[in-house]
């Protein structure tokens, strides 16, 4: 593995809230190997990649090769990367209040990309 994936792996652990001995127990390594991964040291990623991406629920591309985190549409500076992980760590309740939220100020800028379902919801 190479050290730009190994630097994703800690990426997406800290996005996570995660410590190396969160995601090793998830896991079921040791926080050692961890921080080899995170490292690019350990050519032994390999077998537990599926089960890394899992935790960390980002897909297994992403940690490889550093396409969008859930297969979809990336993150295009750091300010949406930031609010993308402080959207991950609300609640369910909040996540709603949220999409709502801009769902409406994307209606006042006359903003692309709004679905007919939520055309109709206005």
């Amino acid at each position: 593995m190479d050290e730009q994936a190994g630097m994703r792996i800690r990426e997406a652990r800290r996005a996570a809230g995660l410590t190396q001995e969160d995601l090793a127990r998830s896991v079921g390594v040791s926080r050692s190997a961890v921080a080899q991964w995170e490292t690019g040291r350990s050519g032994q990623v390999g077998g537990n990649l599926a089960r890394i991406a899992a935790v960390l629920r980002v897909s297994v591309e992403h940690l490889l090769t550093g396409g969008a985190p859930d297969g979809g549409a990336a993150a295009e500076n750091g300010q949406e990367h930031a609010l993308l992980r402080l959207y991950r760590s609300c609640g369910e309740d909040d996540r709603a209040f949220l999409l709502r939220m801009a769902v409406r100020l994307a209606r006042r800028k006359g903003a692309p990309g709004e679905t007919e379902g939520e055309k109709e919801q206005s």
